[in-house]
Parts: structure tokens; C-alpha cells; sequence
């Protein structure tokens, strides 16, 4: 069964927030809402409000469409690789770009 948008969101949100070091308490204070509610957002229990998700995007310092951009989160780990190998073998330039950004990241 497909997650709900509610949980997918939540997920992307945690996922921004830890990205940015920040814990939820840091980014309830930022947003100036109680710590529960980033919580409750963050667990797909409920949608933010326009406000929160105004606040939200501004405490992340990310465009309004950053927060749905759920594609990793969606597809297996399996269906990223078919993807990748796809557009390696379309484009030896990706596949050298991202080889060296690669070995940046693991040596």
C-alpha cells in the first residue's frame, strides 16, 4: 500500500530537518510552534497548517517545493539503481561527474 502524503511529508520534513542538524525542538522554536506538533507533522499524524508550512520552509531555508519531492523516498532502493544505470550508460559525462563526486564522499 502507498504511504499517505501525510506520512511521505512528514518523512521529507524529518529528513530536511536532520539534514540541517537541527532536533525538532530547534525547529518548533524556529517555526514558533510547540515541539509536539513538529513531532505530530513529522509522524504523518497531521498536515501542517498554511502558516506552519510557510514557517516550516522559512526555518528549513527551502523552496515550498523541496518538501514534496518524495521520488527517493518512494522507490526502492532496486528501481534507483535501474534509474542511474539508465542515465549512465545514456551519458558517460554523468557517469564521471558522479564517479568523482563518489570519490570524494568515500575516501
Amino acid at each position: 500500500m502507498a504511504e499517505s502524503m501525510k506520512k511521505l511529508l512528514g518523512k521529507r520534513i524529518k529528513e530536511i530537518r536532520n539534514k540541517r542538524g537541527l532536533t525538532q525542538e530547534q525547529l518548533a522554536e524556529r517555526v514558533e510552534i510547540n515541539t509536539p506538533n513538529i513531532s505530530y507533522i513529522e509522524n504523518g499524524k497531521f498536515y501542517p497548517s498554511y502558516e506552519t508550512f510557510v514557517g516550516l520552509v522559512h526555518a528549513l531555508d527551502i523552496e515550498p517545493k523541496e518538501l514534496f519531492a518524495f521520488d527517493s523516498m518512494t522507490k526502492t532502493s532496486e528501481d534507483l539503481k535501474n534509474e542511474m544505470m539508465d542515465a549512465f550508460n545514456k551519458d558517460e559525462k554523468l557517469l564521471r561527474l558522479i564517479y568523482k563526486i563518489y570519490r570524494a564522499i568515500v575516501v
